[in-house]
């Protein structure tokens, strides 16, 4: 089990302990809440059978994260790796590597499916060889929760009840399709179902029955999941034959604080103000004239990023900046042994109670006006430089305790 998976699992089992009897008396209203989605249910092409076998004898998870019950305090989403760890814990080399292998061994098992998959949609074998690895370790991790209980638990007493209860409606309608068994529908705690982890939702918006069986079958089919997943991409614009990113040193002088979304240059224009791919790798004019925004995940420690539009395409799958450097990464070593050139530097992670107070804290003094997190994203770390600017501090956008107390400290 993944190490964060892990921390979820302890998360879960000490969150159980604490079930309060307010909860587990409201079951009657939970069969009643089941029973009120059948006019939806009905309307979204969901058979009366399969909405009875569906529903009969479900009792919602209290064990769950995200959700609101009576007596129990609220609980955001667990901590996930991606925000609580630091890279090099993340971005372990010899999970990268491993990966990596079995990727290679993949790339050749799945060849002919892969290349049609390319020249289809314009997406790279590697990158969706790299989601399926990233996401169910290519169908080797098995996915721990009922499906259908878990989105039908966080639709009643969870904290995004109407994301939910599309979601559910969509999974009934995914089970009274005949696409896929319900023992077979596992998920996430949030859902996240398949080999390459879609909501409900997403299934029919991205969906391809790339086997031509006749089904989109993303839990057994690995053509179907692996031309879903890039569907996926190319609807939230994918450009083909640009890459995720390049990795370069920055010069000495480097101003962190230009590590936002917004700061876009040309490649060319980035590379004139200092900063040099790292093996010295002559770019072609196409690459030198693409929109960039610089990435600096520690600061200005550790490794460096020219980011192109593909990359936030990445990371509309999943909001963060750690995951899109896994899965890039590990899309690039599949066909290339080389590491990052430059290593990880960072050993330490602010909790994420102290990033939400000094996200609070930025919000006070005028620096950070985006959401209270509790994840130390670009728009933190650069807001983060702009005080350490102001307050003549050390100029590192790197989030420590140290800045932390001036935060707190300052008027």
């Amino acid at each position: 089990m993944r190490r964060g998976a892990r921390l979820v699992a302890v998360c879960l089992a000490l969150a159980a302990t604490m079930i309060p009897n307010a909860a587990m008396a409201s079951d009657a209203g939970f069969a009643r809440f089941l029973a009120s989605l059948w006019p939806e249910a009905q309307q979204a092409g969901v058979s009366r059978s399969t909405f009875d076998t569906v529903t009969a004898g479900l009792e919602p998870d209290y064990k769950l994260p995200d959700l609101l019950l009576p007596g129990r305090p609220q609980t955001g989403a667990p901590s996930q790796a991606e925000f609580v760890q630091v890279p090099a814990d993340y971005l372990k080399e010899s999970r990268i590597e491993a990966l990596a292998g079995h990727g290679r061994k993949l790339l050749s098992q799945y060849g002919a499916t892969l290349r049609a998959i390319e020249q289809r949609f314009g997406v790279p074998a590697t990158v969706v060889l790299a989601i399926w690895g990233r996401e169910t370790d290519y169908g080797r991790y098995r996915l721990p929760y009922d499906a259908v209980r878990v989105m039908a638990t966080q639709a009643y007493v969870g904290r995004r009840k109407d994301q939910y209860r599309v979601e559910l409606i969509e999974a009934m309608k995914i089970i009274s399709d005949g696409v896929v068994p319900r023992e077979a529908m596992r998920s996430s705690w949030a859902g996240a179902t398949g080999l390459t982890q879609f909501l409900p939702s997403e299934y029919y918006k991205h969906g391809v029955d790339f086997d031509g069986d006749g089904k989109i079958d993303i839990w057994r089919s690995v053509p179907d999941a692996l031309a879903s997943a890039a569907r996926q991409l190319v609807n939230k614009d994918w450009k083909p034959g640009v890459r995720w990113a390049y990795e370069v040193r920055a010069p000495a002088n480097a101003d962190c604080t230009q590590g936002r979304p917004d700061v876009s240059k040309s490649v060319g224009q980035w590379v004139r103000e200092g900063f040099t791919p790292v093996r010295g790798e002559r770019l072609s004019a196409e690459e030198l004239a693409e929109p960039a925004s610089l990435l600096q995940p520690e600061g200005i420690y550790g490794p460096a990023f020219l980011t192109t539009k593909n990359y936030f395409v990445i990371k509309e799958y999943n909001f963060s900046d750690l995951y899109v450097l896994f899965v890039g990464h590990l899309a690039d070593r599949i066909t290339n042994p080389q590491p990052f050139a430059t290593p990880w530097a960072a050993s330490k992670q602010l909790r994420t109670t102290d990033v939400e107070a000094m996200q609070r804290g930025l919000t006070r003094l005028g620096f950070y006006n985006d959401k209270v997190d509790g994840k130390a994203g670009m728009l933190t770390r650069a807001a983060l430089g702009a005080y350490q600017k102001a307050a003549r501090l050390k100029l590192d956008c790197w989030p420590s305790e140290t800045v932390l107390r001036s935060i707190e400290a300052a008027r």
